[in-house]
């Protein structure tokens, strides 16, 4: 995220670490003046979550002022959030052409041609914002991107608890145990794995992490096979200490929403399997007809900051909201994660005697048991669960509220799909069909 708090990402070398506490907590892009449009603010519709309203509103701003830098970037913003790329970039584009060296705006730009896989496009924009390992990496990728080979892969879990394991194969080589969260972006993998597998870097960087030091590497990956999947000319990271040492041997590696978003994925907690799809318009039909057999309707799916999933849910009667949705990851004992300004708003019933220290972006944080009635996303409920609240977390950490986050142990009588190409989200309970 672009501002002085520095790049969450570099938060993420280890995605696992960031469960329990963590409801995001760095600041607020986009310091620029509210946008107000007539019959609503379009930064309060925004904040809200009713984005195709902001949309429609930031628009109005546009046609009147079409030198609105806030309103074109915020317009582009909640195309991006809908991958709804025409859109986002047309006006992160005119965004661009108001104001070239804003950082908000060429961070927007560079996610928007990754998640396309214009590798190209993206590496001028990381660099305007100062990410020289990232624009190396991604100018480094050459052809075609993410190619998919194969239908349908079932992965049993090897485990389900501290953290899901599936097997996968790194450059055709004997099965090696992954995790795989959706609060991380990139493949990645133990620089034991990377050197097993031949890969060089073509980029690197030292980040400060945890009051030590550690060195983050970029390359591409020829291969990488998922059961029947096989993935080829993937981006993939890696990291050492400064001694060359693994830094994480929980596992020997890690799945990020990179990856899922170029397949249709069903998370099948609840049959202990990841299950993955070509991404098509017919898949896509087929993952709504199956859910409709199971009673489960579409919710919608949002993607923030490259790798965040969103959709909506609610707490102890909030009403539906926009929440976060993590998948994957070290899971705890927490269904949720919410923020401390939503649990005492809501009055949910909190031990403050019970103070837990944890990581929020791998930095210690605070939080704190509490005890909501109900939390529920779609029609799966959880009643009298136990739950966590970070009462120094911040309720709009990408310009709209966020009150509270899902986790691992809320999903595991379900199965989640997430549907990039229609982008929505299906959670039916039991076993996926």
């Amino acid at each position: 995220m672009v501002d002085a708090g520095g790049w969450d990402r570099r938060s993420l070398l280890r995605g696992a670490t960031v469960m329990a506490g963590a409801v995001v907590s760095t600041p607020l892009l986009g310091r620029a003046p509210r946008a107000r449009a007539e019959g609503g603010d379009a930064d309060a519709l925004f904040k809200a979550g009713r984005f195709e309203q902001a949309g429609r509103a930031y628009e109005e701003i546009l046609r009147k002022d079409p030198t609105n830098l806030h309103a074109a970037q915020r317009r582009g913003y909640v195309a991006l959030l809908a991958n709804k790329f025409p859109d986002a970039e047309k006006y992160l584009r005119m965004a661009l052409h108001l104001a070239p060296d804003d950082k908000d705006t060429n961070y927007f730009l560079a996610d928007c041609y990754l998640r396309q896989d214009k590798f190209s496009l993206s590496a001028p924009h990381w660099r305007a914002i100062g990410e020289e390992a990232y624009a190396k990496w991604f100018a480094a990728v050459q052809g075609e991107g993410y190619q998919v080979r194969g239908d349908i892969a079932r992965l049993p879990f090897q485990q389900m608890d501290p953290m899901p394991l599936v097997e996968a194969s790194v450059n055709g080589g004997p099965p090696k145990r992954f995790t795989f969260y959706t609060g991380a972006p990139n493949l990645g993998m133990r620089a034991s794995v990377a050197k097993e597998a031949g890969l060089s870097p073509v980029a690197s960087q030292k980040i400060e992490y945890e009051g030590g030091a550690i060195w983050a590497y970029y390359g591409v990956l020829d291969s990488f096979k998922l059961g029947d999947i096989e993935l080829r000319n993937v981006p993939v990271g890696w990291s050492s200490t400064e001694s060359g040492e693994d830094v994480d041997t929980d596992s020997d590696g890690m799945i990020g929403t990179w990856v899922f978003y170029h397949l249709l994925t069903t998370f099948d907690y609840a049959g202990r399997s990841l299950i993955l799809r070509r991404r098509s318009p017919e898949t896509s039909r087929s993952a709504r007809a199956a859910a409709a057999r199971m009673g489960a309707k579409p919710l919608p799916l949002w993607l923030a900051r490259e790798q965040y999933v969103h959709s909506r849910g609610s707490i102890a009667g909030s009403g539906s909201r926009v929440v976060g949705v993590n998948l994957g990851g070290k899971g705890g004992e927490s269904a949720a994660v919410m923020v401390g300004e939503t649990a005492e708003r809501l009055r949910i019933r909190t031990d403050y005697d019970r103070p837990i220290g944890t990581f929020a972006q791998s930095h210690p944080a605070v939080t704190y048991p509490c005890y909501p009635k109900e939390i529920r996303l779609g029609d799966a409920v959880a009643r009298e669960v136990y739950c966590e609240t970070n009462p120094n977390a911040t309720l709009a950490p990408f310009g709209f509220d966020i009150p509270t986050a899902f986790f691992h142990c809320f999903h595991k009588p379900y199965n989640i799909t997430l549907d990039f190409t229609d982008m929505h989200l299906y959670i039916a309970r039991g076993k996926a069909t």
